[in-house]
This record gives structure tokens, C-alpha cells and sequence, in this order.
């Protein structure tokens, strides 16, 4: 499964690809604005500076909702950089404008998904990634990764080439969820990523390690 880091902060990017396990970064105008980036021309250099970390997919999300915004927006993001992904929402227009962009050459990923209906549009119109909400449908007291294994199993059995994006991941158990879903993708916070490492056996087996080094060494 790849990782991708879910922000547009450029130190947690650069720190998580210097872990050596990055493979993409997704932002949405949230994320953004998180990072007090405002204006459009400010928000594409900020893309161009994350696609200059990273080696993989950079996911850039037009904020146009109609389908002739969404291509405008779309062609001027695909060429920013050759790893960025224009980001749709899944919405009418948004499955339109995939299709477009599928016959052009530029990649997409198709987010806000909540059901499997959406994601079987997504794939039909050809998105390279789709991106089921985990945490939001846990928000609701429904099953996020659930639906994840449900897209997961109907793109197999149909062969669709969609990738299954995992967003909204809120914790560590969640990408444990999600690997044994067989998402393709886990797009997370760093601290979620991070608490993969973390087991207290680990700790135990280490501070013995060193323990019994520094009796022998000392």
C-alpha cells in the first residue's frame, strides 16, 4: 500500500519523505488555507513546491462546481508539474470533467466519495484514483472502511484500473484498517504515519538492548 501525507504544510512533507516511505501528497483549499495560503497564483506555487519534494502524485483540487470551470482549472494545474493530479469532487459536472480529462491524458482524483455508486462512476469516467471518506462516515456513525472494502472488492471483480485512495484517515488503526481492506493508497496525517512505529515491546526490547550493552561496556 502506498502512503500519502494528507497537508500542505511543506516541513511535515519534507519530513515524511525523509523517512523514505512517501509516495504522494493530496491538499485541499482546507488544507490551504491552513497554511495561510491565499490567492489562486499563490496556491499553484505552493503546488510547484510541494511537486519539488516529492517524487509521486501530488493531488491539486480545482474549486470550480461547474463543468467548464472544473476543465479550466484542471488543464492549468496538469501543467504546473507532471506529478500533479487534478483533484474533481464527485459530483455530476465532476464526473463529466474526469471523462475529459481522462481522454486528455491528465490524471484525476475523483474525492468526496461516500458510496459505492459514486466510485463505480468515478471508474467508469476513468479516474486514476477515487477517495472514499473514512473518518467523515465515522463522523456519522457509519462504517468508512467498510465502504473502502467494498470498492476495493467491486473494482477487482469488475478489473477497473481506478486505485482506491483511502482519505480522511484520522488514526493509526484506521491505515491497519485499511491495509487488511486492500486499499491501494492511504492518505494520512504524519502523526498517523508516525504511530505505525510505535509498540511497547519495541521500547522494552531496546532499552534491555542498551542495558545490558553498557554492562558488558562498561
Amino acid at each position: 500500500m502506498k502512503f500519502f501525507i494528507d497537508t500542505a504544510n511543506l516541513a511535515q512533507i519534507r519530513e515524511a519523505n525523509e523517512m523514505g516511505v512517501l509516495d504522494g501528497v493530496t491538499t485541499n483549499p482546507s488544507l490551504m488555507a491552513k497554511e495561510g495560503i491565499k490567492g489562486s497564483e499563490n496556491c499553484k506555487k505552493h503546488y510547484v513546491e510541494i511537486c519539488n519534494i516529492v517524487s509521486g502524485d501530488v493531488s491539486a483540487e480545482v474549486i470550480s462546481t461547474n463543468y467548464e470551470g472544473m476543465i479550466k482549472e484542471g488543464e492549468e494545474l496538469a501543467k504546473l508539474h507532471p506529478n500533479i493530479v487534478v483533484k474533481v469532487p464527485c459530483i455530476a459536472d465532476g464526473i463529466k470533467a474526469i471523462k475529459y480529462f481522462t481522454d486528455k491524458g491528465i490524471r484525476t482524483n475523483c474525492t468526496l466519495v461516500f458510496s459505492p455508486g459514486q466510485a463505480l462512476l468515478a471508474a467508469k469516467a476513468g479516474a486514476t484514483y477515487v477517495s472514499p471518506f473514512v473518518g467523515r462516515l465515522d463522523d456519522i456513525t457509519s462504517d468508512g472502511i467498510e465502504l473502502v472494502s467494498k470498492i476495493v472488492d467491486m473494482y477487482t471483480y469488475y478489473g477497473f484500473k481506478t486505485q482506491v485512495l483511502a482519505a480522511s484517515i484520522r488514526t493509526t488503526q484506521h491505515i491497519i484498517q485499511c491495509i487488511e481492506a486492500g486499499a491501494d493508497v492511504a492518505t494520512c496525517p504524519l502523526s498517523a504515519i508516525k504511530g505505525l512505529l510505535n509498540h511497547p515491546l519495541t521500547d522494552i526490547g531496546l532499552a534491555k538492548f542498551l542495558e545490558d550493552y553498557k554492562k558488558v561496556n562498561d
